[in-house]
This record gives structure tokens, C-alpha cells and sequence, in this order.
């Protein structure tokens, strides 16, 4: 998979995919992720990719030509397959949604800074508007790394055990169940018998009835998603 991100604070995307899982699946060439610094593209010397809202009020907006003339840049061997944005106001990110995406070959993700961006290339270019939370951000930095990794690690041959991201929370609409390692006993509290059982039927219908539980006391909401409420 291919993901282009277009930011004016690009130095902010430097950690979060230098280690760890974002960095094993680079070097593995499953993933490529390329932060791009949108002032390549500015509309004079000076870098200038903002200007102030036409009607007037506080704060600036990101102008249309250097994310136009990047994005097209970009595009000039392959299509995206999908142009995301980051904003408050977009749908929320979801596991559905990372699942989806990850099925993907080229993205691109706009970063929104200052007001946001011109809504013209919101018309022209976005496919999708992405949010993850209500609450606004100093820029969509951040929330872009939060993608990146939700979508990097579910990728084919990313995890070293594949089956592990299949049992994480919200892939089947419930959360996941306490775990456990050890040692069995610590400070009076014991592991449950069934997870030393070596009984996987049991250990695995426990899990089930536990995720139920959990889920139904923290997210209900889940609960009539699946089916199960």
C-alpha cells in the first residue's frame, strides 16, 4: 500500500511511523508511507499556502492551488484510489472504516491546518471526510498518524501473528476480553481457572461471554450492531 500525506507540518509525522509496527511494515515494503510538505507547492517565495476567508472572521484558510497542484503531482502515474481529509466535521473513524480502507492500494490524506481548506477542493478532489472524535485539533497531523496505523497494521503480513488483529476490539462489533499473563497469582488476585484450563473450547467461549459482558457495560451500543443485544 501506498499513502501520500500532504501537510504544512510535516516534522510532526516523523515519529509515528519510525518505529515500531508502522516501521516493520515499511521495511518489509508492505507499506510506503511519504509525508509530503505542502509548501513544495506555495503560490510565491515565501511559502504561502493560506490566505484569509473570503466574508471576513478569525482564522486562515488553506488555498486551492497548492493542494490542487500537489495532488495532481501525484497522481501523474496512478490515481488515488482515495483522497481523505481530516476534519471535525467528517464522518467517524471507525474499524469498518480502516478494514475498508486497507483493502486500498494509493491514498492520499490531506492534513487540515488553521480554518481548514478551501471548500473547492473539498468539491473537486476529497472522496472522504474523515473525523476522529468531537473534538478540534491544532491540525490533522495527528488524527492522520492515528489512520495510517489503523489501517497498516490490519495489512497482510504486517503482524507477525495475523490472527491477532482479527480478535481486537470492534472487528466483530464487541470489545475485547480482559487478558491475562504472568504470573497466575498477583497480589491476591488470580488468573481464571478456564485460562489455564488448556481447555480451548472453554477458554474460547469465555472470552465470547466476556467481550459480551464488556461491551454491554461500556459500549451498549455495540451490543445492537452485532445482533446480540
Amino acid at each position: 500500500m501506498e499513502i501520500h500525506i500532504l501537510s504544512v507540518s510535516p516534522e510532526l509525522l516523523d515519529s509515528p511511523f519510525s518505529h515500531s509496527i508502522m516501521k516493520r511494515a515499511q521495511q518489509k515494503g508492505l507499506l510506503q508511507v511519504t509525508v509530503h510538505n505542502l509548501r513544495k507547492w506555495a503560490i510565491n517565495k515565501h511559502g504561502q499556502v493560506d490566505d484569509y476567508q473570503f466574508g471576513g472572521g478569525a482564522g486562515m484558510v488553506m488555498l486551492c492551488e497548492p493542494l490542487a497542484n500537489a495532488l495532481d503531482e501525484l497522481q501523474t502515474d496512478a490515481k488515488f484510489d482515495a483522497i481523505i481529509y481530516m476534519t471535525p466535521d467528517g464522518k467517524t473513524f471507525d474499524q469498518a472504516k480502516a478494514n475498508q480502507f486497507s483493502l486500498l492500494k494509493k491514498i492520499a490524506i490531506i492534513c487540515g491546518h488553521y480554518k481548514g481548506i478551501d471548500q473547492r477542493i473539498r468539491d473537486l478532489y476529497v472522496t472522504h471526510e474523515i473525523s476522529i472524535g468531537d473534538f478540534v485539533l491544532s491540525g490533522g497531523e495527528l488524527p492522520a498518524a492515528i489512520l495510517v496505523d489503523a489501517i497498516g497494521r490490519i495489512l497482510p503480513g504486517v503482524l507477525n501473528d495475523e490472527t491477532s488483529a482479527l480478535t481486537d476490539s470492534f472487528q466483530d462489533n464487541l470489545l475485547a476480553p480482559p487478558v491475562y499473563t504472568r504470573p497466575a497469582n498477583f497480589r491476591g488476585l488470580e488468573v481464571p481457572a478456564v485460562l489455564l484450563s488448556g481447555h480451548q473450547k472453554n477458554v474460547d467461549e469465555w472470552r465470547f461471554q466476556q467481550a459480551i459482558a464488556r461491551t454491554k457495560e461500556r459500549r451498549p451500543d455495540l451490543l445492537e450492531q452485532s445482533g446480540l443485544a
